[in-house]
């Protein structure tokens, strides 16, 4: 087992500072803080910066600034009070309109929608349509109702929250009486503000996990899975990912020899990408991560598509970071596996080798280990 501690820098030698959080944008535990500050940490490390621990406005901070929030910032105008103005600035992602940071833009909304959210891309969810399953999002009880009514022919319809994240709160209806009736279990106004989105429910999935990560000069582009656990509750929870990391971003990773499956994917998660900087051009994002999902809809029809976008520090982060460090070290590496993993109760241990980020009794969820690990280490 193994710890994350700062490597060592000789005096004078730090370039500036990574710092924690902005505001409202912190992480919301003390186990997500804790992997958070692991995780700047290394980034501290691999920029030459010292790790200067949770940021305070007004300070002074030698040197220039890294951010590391807890979340996408949306708010573009504090986000440069800050000093953020670009991708190089922060780990993450910023985004003008609240709606942009949600599953909610990768689908259409009706036709004559009762409610349109400010900042809505009706060209994005257009540009899109080819690499997103049949689907729509929502913002009130009667677009949603239209819109399932519309999906169900193609056969059971998954509903879940513009917002939501690891599976919860996520339904699936069979037929115009479960759709309402899990319709009318949405709050209105929670409706109205965050949107419901609306899709053709798959069986016999795999969903990969696509992404391009760039801090300061150093990219890299992945492909891998994602599992789900869980907690000590027995609630759905992210469980880890294990990712194939490639130097460079998503054009050099498809420029490598990929099985069929995972070439698709990463296809679809570059147009995805590239359709939202052209369709949002005053977002900006170092971390580009897409969760993409291939199988068959229940009459056996296949589909594949991209389900969302996380601009932000993840669960996937860990692995991420440890990555950029290995590339780092090794200039002439091309390829790298490791993963990250999320385990909960009190017998949890870290396997040998295993870079820990939190282990310990989390106040809300309880006994939780997080860590990472790299699994092969031959650099073809």
């Amino acid at each position: 087992m193994a710890s994350i501690t700062p490597r060592t820098v000789q005096a004078g030698r730090a370039r500036g500072s990574v710092v924690l959080g902005v505001g409202r944008d912190a992480a919301h535990s003390s186990h997500e803080a804790a992997a958070h500050a692991a995780i700047a940490q290394q980034l501290a490390d691999l920029l030459g910066y010292d790790f200067a621990g949770a940021y305070v406005p007004g300070q002074h901070y030698p040197g220039p600034l890294y951010f590391v929030p807890g979340d996408v910032l949306t708010a573009l105008d504090a986000a440069e009070a800050c000093g953020i103005r670009s991708a190089a600035d922060l780990f993450g992602g910023v985004v003008p309109d609240r709606v942009v940071a949600s599953k909610a833009i990768t689908h259409p909304l009706v036709d004559a929608p009762t409610r349109v959210p400010e900042g809505w891309s009706s060209a994005f969810a257009e540009r899109v349509r080819s690499v997103v399953l049949p689907g729509y999002s929502a913002y009130t009880p009667a677009d949603a109702r239209r819109a399932g009514r519309a999906l169900l022919h193609l056969g059971p319809v998954r509903i879940k929250p513009a917002h939501g994240n690891a599976g919860r709160g996520q339904r699936v209806v069979s037929d115009i009486s479960e759709l309402d009736a899990v319709v009318a279990d949405f709050d209105e106004e929670a409706l109205a503000l965050d949107g419901m989105v609306l899709e053709a429910d798959l069986v016999d999935l795999t969903t990969w996990s696509v992404g391009q990560v760039r801090v300061d000069h150093h990219t890299i582009a992945y492909y891998g899975t994602q599992w789900l656990t869980h907690d000590n509750a027995g609630e759905v929870a992210y469980g880890g990912s294990s990712l194939r990391v490639h130097r460079g971003g998503f054009d050099a990773l498809l420029r490598e020899s990929l099985p069929p499956p995972v070439r698709a994917a990463a296809a679809q998660a570059q147009l995805y990408d590239e359709a939202a900087r052209q369709c949002f051009p005053r977002m900006f994002a170092s971390r580009r991560n897409y969760d993409v999902v291939q199988g068959k809809d229940h009459r056996g029809q296949p589909h594949a598509g991209v389900l969302e976008s996380s601009w932000r520090i993840g669960g996937a982060s860990g692995a991420e970071a440890a990555a950029l460090l290995r590339f780092h070290d090794e200039p002439g590496r091309r390829w790298l596996s490791v993963r990250s993993e999320e385990r909960y109760g009190s017998g949890a241990a870290p396997p040998p080798g295993a870079s820990v980020l939190f282990h310990g009794a989390d106040p809300v969820v309880g006994p939780l280990l997080k860590f990472t690990l790299v699994e092969d280490d031959d650099d073809t």
